[in-house]
């Protein structure tokens, strides 16, 4: 997959183009990518366009999480099929560029978009003007097709990235990996952590994801880590590790059930299935002992029940 960020000189041809942020990849913007990916049959490359950097950022002085981070995006449509994502540098120029000149400028001139997919309340351009009506009247100027798609639901609610967003907050990971299609996943390289996992008789795999990757609430999960294309069930605890000295930022530390192996430096992908409990402080290393000892029980019998 070739992957443009960051830069607009670029020139493509003979393209269907799915548009949107694309925050989570869940399985109302897979409709979007499945749809291009069935065209590269006839010849067509396949692209997503989306920004750098959320867009409500430029205009917030919190960044906002994202549910996946740029390189966990880029990763999951690697292994999709996709021929070229761009990451367009979403910059107060963007913001104020007109819908008519966007179409022009970016998805004929730039992209060559010879059919366009996007969502039914998709919006673009300077102050949102831009929308499906008008890249459908504009299409008979260009000669592009353009294909909209309406939401989504999930048990009665629509499937968006903010509702998901706010499940993954709540710990409510079974509703979320519903909407999302996929487990919730955080990859990252695994980091060295103080071993006190390690001490105890239970080994585990530290990661330290980036500040604004989204994190559901510190606590312990039933979860899953790949490993080099091979799936490992286990429990994962995400927080401070205040037993054992409040550490600086927080981390995504996994047992995985049956393994023993040195993973250091190691890519690895941690998916969370189902919240256990929340974080807490205990009195000493015998009781945390204790409680990982439940923990891990409480994992090998949810994925004994769930027939993993």
């Amino acid at each position: 997959m070739e992957y443009i960020t960051g830069r607009t000189d670029f020139k493509l041809h003979n393209s269907v183009v799915s548009l949107g942020k694309f925050d989570g990849i869940h399985r109302g913007h897979q409709l979007l990518l499945n749809r291009i990916l069935e065209q590269k049959k006839l010849g067509y490359q396949a692209v997503m366009f989306t920004f750098m950097f959320h867009p409500d950022n430029l205009f917030s002085d919190k960044e906002i999480d994202t549910i996946y981070t740029e390189e966990e995006k880029r990763y999951f449509l690697e292994q999709s099929g996709l021929d070229v994502l761009v990451s367009y540098p979403f910059t107060e120029e963007t913001a104020a560029m007109e819908p008519e000149d966007f179409i022009k400028d970016v998805l004929i001139e730039k992209l060559d978009a010879r059919m366009i997919v996007v969502g039914s309340d998709f919006c673009f351009g300077h102050n949102r003007r831009g929308n499906v009506a008008m890249l459908k009247e504009m299409s008979h100027n260009y000669g592009y097709e353009i294909i909209a798609f309406d939401k989504i639901k999930s048990d009665g609610q629509v499937i968006s990235s903010s509702y998901i967003r706010n499940e993954i907050m709540e710990g409510h990971m079974e509703r979320a990996n519903s909407m999302l299609g996929r487990p919730f996943t955080i990859i990252g390289e695994v980091q060295h952590g103080r071993k006190i996992g390690r001490t105890l008789g239970l080994p585990t795999v530290n990661l330290i994801p980036p500040p604004h990757k989204l994190l559901p609430p510190n606590g312990v999960y039933a979860s899953v880590t790949g490993i080099n294309g091979k799936k490992y069930p286990g429990i994962t605890n995400i927080g401070f590790n205040p037993t054992v000295g409040i550490t600086s930022e927080r981390r995504v530390e996994t047992y995985i059930f049956d393994f023993d192996a040195d993973l250091y430096g190691t890519y690895i992908e941690v998916s969370l299935f189902s919240m256990e409990r929340r974080e807490v402080k205990f009195n000493s290393l015998e009781e945390l002992k204790a409680q990982m000892q439940k923990d891990i029980a409480f994992g090998r019998e949810y994925f004994l029940r769930h027939g993993y």
